[in-house]
C-alpha cells in the first residue's frame, strides 16, 4: 500500500496555514495582555489609595484584581486558539473538585486573608509574633502575610496558620516594655542603685516618660540579687533603647563603685569601664 506523503504533506501545510494566525495572535494578545495588566494593577493600586483604602486591604485588593484578569486574559487567549468554551468549562467543572480537594489548604488561606482584613489583628508596619515567628508585617497578600524579622529575613506565613494559632501583636498599643536585667550584690543599698539606675535610663533616646521607668528586685541566687529594669520604648525603638540603656546603667555603676559578687572565688570587684 502506497502513502500518498504528498497529500498528508499538504494537508499539514493547510493546518499550520489556518491556524498560524490564530496562533499568533494569542502569543500578541498573551503578552501585550500582561503588559496592559501589569500597568492596571499600578493604576488600580494609586486609585485605591487615592480613596484612601486601608493601606492593609490595598495589596489583598490589588493581588486580587490582578488573578481575576490574568484568568480572564487566558480565557480569552484560548478562545482566539479556536478551543470551544463549552468544551472547555466542561473539563474545568470535570477537574474542579480534584483540583478543589488538593487546594483546599490554598482556598483555606484565601478565606482566611478575607478574615484577616475585616477584623484587622495587625496592620502593615507592626510587630507581630504569627505562628512562632516574629517581625514586621511587610505585606498582607490574598493566601499569605509577609514578615520581615529583626535580622531582615523575609518570612512568608499562610493566611490559615495566622487564623488559627496565637497572634501576638506588640504594635498595638503604641508602646512596649523593654525587659532588662541587673545584678547586684547583698552588700550593696538598693534604693542607691535602684536611683542610680533610674538615673541612668531616664535620658536615653526613645525611653518613652510615660509609663514610668520600673526598677525592682526581680528574683535572689546564690550570689547576687537580680533587678527587673523595665522601660517603655516604642516598638520600632526596642532594639536601640536595650542597647543603649544596658550601656548606660553598665557605666552609672561604674561611676558609682558599685560592687558585684562573683561566684569564683572573689567576693567582691570594681567594675570597669
Amino acid at each position: 500500500m502506497d502513502i500518498d506523503f504528498q497529500k498528508y504533506a499538504d494537508q499539514a501545510v493547510d493546518a499550520v496555514v489556518t491556524f498560524a494566525p490564530n496562533l499568533l495572535m494569542a502569543i500578541a494578545v498573551y503578552y501585550i495582555g500582561n503588559w496592559a495588566i501589569k500597568k492596571v494593577s499600578k493604576v488600580l493600586t494609586f486609585a485605591l489609595e487615592k480613596a484612601k483604602v486601608s493601606e492593609d486591604a490595598i495589596p489583598f485588593l490589588s493581588s486580587f484584581m490582578t488573578t481575576m484578569m490574568k484568568v480572564f486574559l487566558i480565557m480569552s487567549v484560548v478562545g482566539i486558539l479556536g478551543i470551544k468554551m463549552t468544551a472547555l468549562m466542561g473539563i474545568l467543572a470535570a477537574m474542579s473538585f480534584a483540583v478543589g480537594m488538593s487546594l483546599q489548604g490554598s482556598l483555606g488561606n484565601f478565606a482566611a486573608g478575607i478574615l484577616i482584613l475585616f477584623f484587622k489583628p495587625y496592620r502593615l508596619g507592626q510587630w507581630v509574633e504569627v505562628d512562632g515567628a516574629f517581625g514586621k508585617i511587610e505585606e498582607i497578600r490574598i493566601f499569605n502575610t509577609i514578615l520581615i524579622t529583626p535580622g531582615n529575613k523575609k518570612l512568608i506565613i499562610p493566611n490559615g496558620k495566622v487564623v488559627e494559632g496565637i497572634i501576638t501583636n506588640y504594635s498595638d498599643k503604641g508602646y512596649i516594655r523593654v525587659d532588662l536585667e541587673v545584678s547586684m550584690p547583698y552588700a550593696e543599698s538598693f534604693p542607691k542603685v535602684k536611683q542610680v539606675i533610674l538615673d541612668a535610663v531616664k535620658d536615653v533616646p526613645g525611653v518613652l516618660p510615660t509609663p514610668a521607668v520600673e526598677v525592682g528586685i526581680n528574683t535572689f541566687d546564690s550570689h547576687n540579687i537580680l533587678l527587673a529594669v523595665r522601660p517603655y520604648a516604642e516598638p520600632d525603638d526596642f532594639w536601640d533603647v536595650k542597647f543603649e540603656c544596658n550601656q548606660r546603667i553598665k557605666h552609672a555603676l561604674s561611676e558609682h563603685h558599685v560592687k558585684m559578687a562573683y561566684s569564683e572565688g572573689v567576693e567582691l570587684g570594681e567594675i570597669g569601664e
